[in-house]
Parts: C-alpha cells; sequence; structure tokens
C-alpha cells in the first residue's frame, strides 16, 4: 500500500469511528464518511468491501490501540482497571462502539481474530499471575480478567438516572471506586477501605413538583 493509500485507508478509519460511535452501523452513512474523510464512497468498497466491513475494521483497530495504549500488567490488576478507566477518558468513543458491536454485529460473522489472540495472551497473563502466587485464584482466570474488564468500564455503562443519584461525580474519584473495587475483588483492603470494598454513597432524591 502506498503512502497515500495509507492515509486514505486512516483517514477514512477515523471518520468512520466518529460516525459509527455516533450513531451505530444502521444509522451511519458512508457518503458522509467518504465526505467527513475528504475522499468518495468508491473508496471505502476498495477497502472494506462493505459497511460491515468498514465497522469490523474500526473495531479492529479500536481494540489494537487500546491493547497497545493499555497492556495488561497481571500482578496489578486493580492499576491495569484503572489505566483502562483512564483511556477510556481520554477515548470516550471506544465504550460506545463496543456498544454498538454487541447490538450489531456480534454473532453475524467471522469473530475478530486479533481481538480473540489479545483476550487469550490476557487470560493466560492472569494464569500465570495466579500460577506464581501473585493473584488469588478464587475466580478462574478468564472470569477474572472479564470481572476486571467490567468494573473499569463500570461508569461508561451507567444511565444518567443512576449518576443522577451517586455522590462519586468527579473522575479521579471515580477511578478510584475502580481501582478499590478490583482491589476488594482480590481480597485486598484499599487505604481507608474495609474489607467489604468500597461505597458509594447515594443523594437524596429530589423532591418531585406537586409532590406531598
Amino acid at each position: 500500500m502506498t503512502r497515500d493509500a495509507a492515509a486514505t485507508r486512516q483517514r477514512l478509519l477515523a471518520a468512520a469511528r466518529d460516525e459509527f460511535a455516533a450513531r451505530g452501523i444502521a444509522g451511519s452513512r458512508v457518503d458522509r464518511i467518504a465526505d467527513a474523510a475528504r475522499s468518495n464512497k468508491a473508496q471505502i468498497y476498495h477497502y472494506f468491501g462493505s459497511k460491515d466491513g468498514l465497522f469490523d475494521a474500526v473495531f479492529d483497530d479500536m481494540c489494537r490501540q487500546t491493547v497497545d495504549a493499555v497492556p495488561i500488567d497481571a500482578t496489578d490488576l486493580p492499576e491495569y482497571a484503572g489505566r483502562l478507566f483512564d483511556s477510556y477518558r481520554q477515548r470516550p468513543w471506544v465504550q460506545r462502539i463496543a456498544s454498538w458491536y454487541r447490538l450489531e454485529r456480534a454473532g453475524t460473522g467471522d469473530l475478530a481474530q486479533g481481538v480473540l489472540a489479545s483476550n487469550r495472551a490476557k487470560i493466560e497473563a492472569v494464569a500465570a499471575a495466579q500460577a506464581a502466587g501473585a493473584v488469588p485464584a478464587r475466580f478462574a482466570p478468564d472470569v477474572l480478567l472479564g470481572l476486571v474488564l467490567h468494573l473499569s468500564g463500570f461508569w461508561d455503562a451507567n444511565v444518567p438516572e443512576f449518576d443522577a443519584v451517586v455522590e462519586v461525580d468527579t473522575v479521579k474519584a471515580r477511578r478510584k471506586v475502580v481501582v478499590d473495587a478490583v482491589a476488594a475483588l482480590l481480597g485486598r483492603s484499599a487505604a481507608g477501605q474495609d474489607d467489604a470494598g468500597p461505597h458509594l454513597p447515594a443523594r437524596q432524591p429530589a423532591s418531585t413538583k406537586g409532590e406531598r
């Protein structure tokens, strides 16, 4: 691939990332993507074959970038979860595209082999840390990894109505909840926390007009 062709492909991926994050697959239009990338629809079909193929390429590229930006340290899973949380703040489209993938693309074709390989490598790293005694083995390595991944994205998965009644409303405080929750999952007490894990204080719900 020539330098110009590679640059065109990257512009298409970046434009498609923003379009898919905002509208999903069904709501996205290839002509908008082409215009945003200063390209044309023919180039999209040339490089990616179809709109679904373009989405799959965006998803695969996003996952590879996340792995590169946040390599796993299986001996310090709480901080790994914290770094994942940080990456979601820096790249807010990640959770959105992952949600669209689950809703519109999962089960419709071949699994993303790069993502599969990455997940297997992470599970093997957790298993090795457990075998070395660095991580408790109360959960199977694949289950433990899944719990860590879900906790790292916990705040992004909530509806606004949940955020409205929770007082943990700063990025720093929410990151600490993620780190402390994973530490508690491993049976470790974080500073200032008991073994029961972090506590999320709740606001009193606002009164409704006309309520007696």
